[in-house]
């Protein structure tokens, strides 16, 4: 019998996870891995995270693997609260590695940004926060982050999970006791309709929050990104 992932490993059984077509990266979580094809997270890839609200653990969920990027630069484009340096050197993640990048009023401007990120490859993982993105703009960054393999995280309201999008992985956020609960609103296996939930620690902010300070200044993504990328 031919086993649909020796086809093409874009194939796979309804009752199971694909193999993962890209790079996977540890999650850090054990129970989150077992869910995810390849056994963790896809990198040159656009993935979805759907969060009910800001702060809930979005960051402290993506720490393991922004901790093990080896230094590698870590982009945060447009986030909605200034990054605070000692709760991120807290979670292991070293300031100095960081970007801070704010685009222009116009969220085109932020998602141009993206995309030049992407298609340089300089980066280990971008994090990009928006409100609302049109589907042909989902599919340019998505074949963007497919020219390197740089760790894409879109963070959108959870209200998007209602609309397609080209992202293989595509999670759903919402605050739970002690952690969060994670939906699975697509992935390549089988359908799981009870979402995972995954006890989080907290933050060095929420337990130390005046003793916190913000990192330096952001810089606007065009005086940046020529530097950023070489160019």
């Amino acid at each position: 019998m031919t086993l649909p992932e020796t086809v093409h490993p874009s194939l796979w059984r309804a009752d199971q996870l694909a193999q993962s077509a890209t790079r996977c990266l540890d999650t850090g979580f054990a129970a989150l891995s077992a869910q995810l094809p390849g056994g963790g997270w896809p990198v040159g890839t656009l993935i979805d995270l759907l969060v009910q609200q800001h702060g809930i653990g979005e960051l402290r969920l993506l720490q393991p693997v922004l901790a093990a990027l080896d230094q590698r630069p870590i982009v945060l484009l447009q986030p909605p609260h200034a990054p605070q340096a000692l709760a991120l050197a807290a979670l292991g993640i070293e300031p100095s590695q960081l970007l801070w990048v704010r685009s222009g009023a116009r969220a085109s401007d932020a998602l141009w940004a993206a995309e030049q990120i992407l298609r340089s490859g300089c980066c280990g993982a971008l994090l990009l926060w928006q409100q609302h993105a049109r589907g042909e703009t989902l599919r340019r960054l998505h074949l963007a982050a497919q020219s390197g393999e740089t760790l894409f995280c879109m963070l959108r309201p959870l209200a998007a999970a209602q609309e397609a999008s080209p992202a293989p992985l595509r999670l759903s956020l919402k605050p739970a006791a002690g952690g969060i609960d994670i939906g699975f609103v697509k992935r390549r296996g089988p359908q799981r309709d009870t979402p995972l939930f995954l006890p989080l620690t907290p933050s060095l902010l929420q337990r130390h929050a005046p003793l916190d300070s913000t990192t330096p200044a952001t810089a606007p993504a065009r005086s940046i990104l020529p530097a950023l990328v070489g160019g």
